[in-house]
């Protein structure tokens, strides 16, 4: 896999739309588990063009979204095979992981009537993809694998990218304005990333 030269992005949007900043104890820890993170970093892309795949068939009313998650979902993959390919560089197997308590700390909140329950997936796929963003940023910074560094500063473009579009498609679904809600999910996020957690994964909260 050739990458181009990463170009540098302004990352202030995503530091500023995020709610806290990860610890260095979660960067240290991620540094010492390194085949783990990548893996569930693989895993990530995955369930992220999943989510979008679904989303397409329960809202097929709207040509706006259905455009943009297709995008979402060829870049999703494109990056799961990228990941896969990186793993099968570095000579690692494919293990089982059990899924954090991450994405399901988030979506125990979402409502449960439309479009709200629309509206509140999208915000939460925002701040997962900042969060990703976010990581690889800091991941990137201090690790000595520069294959790995340099495809981590290549993903932030995109992933740079990706929150607003949550957010954009969040916004033209409601009547009323998100800001409200935005706010409620950056609390929650904020906490899941700065709490104990009892297990390491892409986006775990502080090891415990």
């Amino acid at each position: 896999m050739h990458l181009r030269t990463p170009i540098k992005v302004d990352l202030s949007p995503v530091y500023n739309f995020l709610g806290a900043r990860t610890t260095q104890a979660w960067v240290d820890a991620a540094i010492e588990n390194l085949p783990m993170i990548i893996q569930d970093h693989a895993n990530c892309e995955k369930k992220a063009a999943g989510t979008a795949m679904n989303l397409i068939f329960r809202y097929e009313f709207s040509y706006d979204l259905q455009r943009k998650l297709a995008q979402l979902i060829r870049e999703e993959m494109l990056h799961y095979e990228q990941v896969l390919g990186i793993m099968n560089e570095r000579g690692q197997e494919w293990k089982y992981l059990s899924a954090g308590r991450y994405a399901k700390g988030m979506l125990k909140h979402k409502r449960t009537y439309e479009p709200a329950a629309m509206v509140d997936v999208l915000i939460i796929g925002a701040f997962i993809e900042a969060r990703s963003c976010e990581r690889f940023a800091a991941l990137a910074e201090v690790i000595n694998d520069e294959r790995l560094a340099k495809y981590y500063r290549y993903l932030l473009k995109s992933e740079s990218r990706h929150f607003e579009d949550y957010l954009a498609l969040a916004q033209s679904l409601s009547d009323e304005n998100i800001d409200e809600r935005v706010a409620f999910f950056k609390e929650v996020e904020a906490e899941l990333i700065s709490s104990p957690d009892a297990e390491l994964r892409f986006h775990s909260g502080t090891p415990a």
